[in-house]
C-alpha cells in the first residue's frame, strides 16, 4: 500500500506539469494563428499598394483556404475594385473564388454575379452573358436576367432579348397570375420595341417585306398591352411604318399613314408632325390628306400649342402657296413667347424680302440669322428625363442610360 501511494504522490505533480505544458502549447499556437492571419491581410495589402496583385491573389487564396471566413474579404476587395475602376483586378478576385471547388453554392453565385458585373462595367458583354448563364434556376436569377437584357439590348440581339422576355413573363404567368398588370412596369412594352428594333435592322439591309412583317407582329403586341391593362396603345409601330413607307418613296402612303395615326391617338401629334415636314416635298400640293392633315394639326395646336405641330402647320401651307404661312409664328409668339418661333419668323422674313434694299442688307441679316439659329440648336433638342441626356433626334431608348421611353416627344424650349 505504501509502495502505490508513493508512485501517485511523483505522479500528481508530474501530471500537473504536462498538464500544464500541453496548455502553454495550445495557448501559444492559438496565439500563433490570431497573429498570423492579419499578417496575411497586411502581406496582401502590401503587395496591392506595390502593383503586385499577383501576388496579392495568390495571399489572399492562401488565406481563404486557411480560414474560410476570408472568403467576405475577397467579395469586398473585388467590390472595392469594381467601383474604383480596376475591372480587371475584380475579375481577378472573382475567378479565383470561382476557382475554389468548396465555395458553398451561395458564395458561388455571388462570386459569379460579381464577375458578370465586372464583364458589364467592362463593356465585355460577351463575357458578361457567359457570366450571367449560370445563374439562371439560382436565387439571383431575376437580377441576372435583367443584367441579359441588357446584354441583349446592347447587342442589339433583339430575338434573344424577345424570347428572354417571353421567360420572364411566363415565370410571371406562374407567380402572379395571367394580368399583364403585374409585371414589372419597366418590362412592359419592351416586347414592342423589341420587334419595332428588328423591323429597323431589316429596313436598313432594304428587306422590307420582312420589316413590315415584324412592325404587323409589333402591332398585335401593342393592341395585346392596350388591351391588358386599359392604357393607350403604343404609337411605335405605327410610326415606324410611316418611316418605312418614306424609305420605299411613298411619301403619299406615309403623310396618309400619319393622318391616320393623328386621327386615333392625338397625343402622337407632335411624333407625327415632325415626321410631316420630311414628306411634303414628296407630295402633290392638290392631294386632300394634305389639308386634312392641316386640319387636324390646326385643331390640336388650338388644343395645346406646340413647336413641332407650328412647324407643320408653316410647312403644309408654304408647301399650299398660302402667303400668310408666317404669321403662325407671330401668333405663336403671342401665345408663348419662343425664342424658336421668333427666330424663324425672322429667317421667314428674310426669304421673302426683296428689292434693293433686302439686298444692302442681306449677307448682314443672313449672317445674324445663322448665329441664331446656331444658339438656338439645343433648344430644339429632346431631353431624357431619366438623366437628362440631350440629342437632335427622337430616340426611343435613351443612348445615354439606356431607358426606353424617356424622351417626352417635346423640345427643351417647351419644357
Amino acid at each position: 500500500m505504501d509502495f502505490e501511494w508513493s508512485w501517485l504522490l511523483l505522479g500528481l505533480p508530474l501530471a500537473f506539469m504536462l498538464g500544464w505544458l500541453a496548455s502553454r502549447l495550445d495557448w501559444r499556437q492559438m496565439r500563433v494563428l490570431q497573429r498570423s492571419s492579419p499578417r496575411t491581410y497586411f502581406q496582401g495589402l502590401t503587395y496591392l499598394l506595390n502593383e503586385q496583385q499577383d501576388k496579392a491573389i495568390d495571399v489572399f487564396v492562401e488565406a481563404v483556404q486557411s480560414d474560410p471566413e476570408t472568403i467576405e474579404l475577397h467579395f469586398a476587395l473585388g467590390s472595392l475594385f469594381r467601383r474604383r475602376g480596376e475591372y480587371h483586378r475584380a475579375v481577378r478576385v472573382h475567378e479565383h473564388l470561382l476557382a475554389r471547388a468548396d465555395l458553398s453554392a451561395a458564395d458561388r453565385a455571388r462570386a459569379q454575379w460579381g464577375l458578370a458585373q465586372d464583364y458589364l462595367k467592362i463593356g465585355l458583354f460577351d463575357f458578361a452573358e457567359q457570366a450571367l448563364q449560370p445563374l439562371i434556376g439560382t436565387e439571383l436569377q431575376p437580377q441576372a436576367q435583367t443584367a441579359l437584357l441588357y446584354v441583349y439590348e446592347r447587342l442589339h440581339d433583339w430575338p434573344q432579348a424577345l424570347a428572354l422576355l417571353e421567360r420572364i413573363d411566363a415565370q410571371a404567368d406562374g407567380a402572379h397570375g395571367t394580368d399583364a398588370t403585374d409585371r414589372p412596369p419597366r418590362m412592359l412594352g419592351r416586347q414592342v420595341h423589341y420587334w419595332c428594333e428588328q423591323a429597323q435592322q431589316a429596313a436598313r439591309a432594304r428587306d422590307y417585306s420582312q420589316a413590315q412583317t415584324l412592325l404587323q407582329q409589333a402591332q398585335a403586341q401593342a393592341r395585346t398591352l392596350a388591351a391588358a391593362d386599359g392604357a393607350q396603345q403604343h404609337v411605335r409601330p405605327a410610326m415606324e411604318h410611316i418611316q418605312l413607307l418614306q424609305q420605299q418613296g411613298q411619301h403619299l402612303q406615309a403623310l396618309q399613314a400619319g393622318l391616320e395615326l393623328a386621327r386615333q391617338q392625338p397625343e402622337a401629334m407632335p411624333l407625327v408632325a415632325s415626321c410631316v415636314r420630311e414628306l411634303l416635298p414628296g407630295v402633290d400640293a392638290q392631294q386632300p390628306a394634305l389639308q386634312q392633315l392641316h386640319a387636324l394639326l390646326r385643331a390640336q395646336y388650338e388644343r395645346e400649342p406646340s413647336l413641332d405641330v407650328l412647324l407643320a402647320l408653316v410647312a403644309i401651307e408654304q408647301r399650299l402657296g398660302w402667303p400668310q404661312a408666317a404669321q403662325w409664328y407671330v401668333e405663336h409668339v403671342r401665345r408663348r413667347p419662343s425664342l424658336v418661333a421668333a427666330a424663324r419668323w425672322m429667317q421667314a422674313q428674310l426669304d421673302g424680302a426683296q428689292g434693293a434694299a433686302a439686298q444692302e442688307g442681306g449677307d448682314s441679316a443672313a449672317a445674324v440669322q445663322a448665329s441664331l439659329d446656331k444658339a438656338l440648336q439645343a433648344r430644339l433638342h429632346y431631353r431624357c428625363t431619366q438623366c437628362g441626356f440631350e440629342t437632335q433626334h427622337y430616340f426611343w431608348q435613351c443612348p445615354g442610360c439606356q431607358s426606353w421611353e424617356s424622351f417626352p416627344p417635346r423640345r427643351v424650349e417647351e419644357l
